[in-house]
């Protein structure tokens, strides 16, 4: 390891995030000025501007002959999103939830993370896998955009046919400005991925530290970096389904595009290592299902939802270092987790689901049985 390899990483840093907040304005202005609804601009859009990194990244990666590189930045960003950056924008403010989050997006978000572990248990995502993920994430953005028509459509009969609401026709110099800003962002991401994934690499091999550690912390953390602006943004301006939205849209993009992408166009697939189908991928699957109780539960993610997501992504990354350099303190410190932590965090979490769904069952009876026409006599 140099002083080089270290810049290496930083400069790369510094340009992913100058490239993706390029593309997400461009993207998202574009998007704007065409009529998108906003929904739409943080689960399509928005989440695929910020996946720009990992895609460049795991391109990289495969080009290079790093394949648990590739594999660990597209996981681990998926559990960063989640469990980090998640927990993050909730203990800012807690984030509300989409009645369509629940009921569609976050359970295909659920089934594509399993349906990678399927996929993966061969030891390899080959171009057949590779493109059954891209056609799930396709059929995804398809879905949303006709989904989204839908309601835009029920729009004007909810104002009263008024055609005089019906947004401006989008200016030509707007919609040129917005392309420009996604060209620039794209050329950025491609060089800072580049510059990433060379220095990762070289100080992988200069500690003895295999790559797949170095994708699911440092290179996903960096690469999740745009997900994690997007999200406190958006969160900080009130723009809580957004912040939400991305995270959600991110992670099924980049199981669909980053990995199953590269894995069509590369003959001989994605390798996966075995300590990513016994642990990273389970650990992506359980942050994805845990997202589903505690957002069908009120339809929000409260603050201490978040410290415990925040705090979960802490020892997983404990657990990474103290595997990665064999330290003493891993035995003691799986124990806990195993037998004590986790399964104390899923009682609660079971008991919390538990309550406020009967809580939800309680005030859905209350208004059955008392009707808005008779609380007003």
């Amino acid at each position: 390891m140099n002083i080089l390899d270290i810049g290496s990483i930083i400069l790369g840093l510094v340009i992913l995030i100058a490239g993706g907040e390029a593309l997400v304005r461009g993207a998202s202005g574009l998007a704007a000025r065409l009529g998108v609804p906003s929904l739409v601009i943080g689960l399509v859009i928005v989440s695929a501007s910020t996946s720009a990194p990992e895609l460049s990244v795991t391109i990289g990666a495969v080009l290079d002959n790093e394949p648990d590189l590739a594999v660990g930045n597209a996981v681990g960003s998926n559990i960063v999103n989640v469990l980090l950056i998640l927990g993050l924008s909730a203990l800012i403010l807690p984030l509300a939830v989409k009645r369509r989050l629940v009921r569609f997006d976050v359970p295909v978000m659920v089934g594509i993370s399993v349906l990678l572990l399927l996929l993966a248990l061969d030891g390899e995502i080959s171009q057949w896998d590779g493109a059954l993920l891209l056609a799930a994430a396709t059929a995804h953005v398809v879905l949303s955009f006709t989904m989204s028509r839908g309601d835009s459509a029920d729009q004007p009969r909810r104002s009263g046919g008024d055609d005089s609401a019906a947004p401006p026709r989008p200016r030509r110099k707007g919609l040129l400005y917005g392309v420009l800003l996604i060209v620039l962002g794209i050329g950025l991401l491609v060089v800072g991925a580049r510059l990433l994934v060379t220095g990762a690499t070289n100080i992988a091999a200069s500690l003895g530290v295999s790559s797949l550690i170095i994708g699911l912390t440092v290179v996903a953390i960096g690469t999740s970096l745009p997900e994690l602006a997007t999200s406190i943004i958006a969160a900080l301006r009130g723009e809580r389904d957004i912040a939400v939205g991305n995270i959600v849209g991110s992670n099924i993009f980049n199981l669909g595009f980053v990995l199953g992408l590269p894995a069509v166009f590369f003959p001989a697939g994605i390798p996966v290592a075995d300590a990513a189908i016994a642990l990273d991928i389970p650990l992506m699957i359980a942050a994805a299902v845990a997202l589903v109780p505690i957002a069908f539960t009120g339809f929000a993610i409260k603050r201490w939802e978040g410290a415990v997501f925040v705090l979960l992504y802490i020892a997983y990354t404990v657990y990474l270092v103290l595997a990665a350099t064999q330290h003493d303190a891993l035995s003691g410190f799986t124990l806990v987790m195993l037998y004590f932590t986790l399964p104390l965090l899923a009682v609660t979490l079971i008991a919390v689901t538990a309550y406020e769904m009967g809580v939800i069952r309680a005030r859905r009876n209350y208004l059955q049985t008392n009707p808005p026409s008779t609380r007003s006599t």
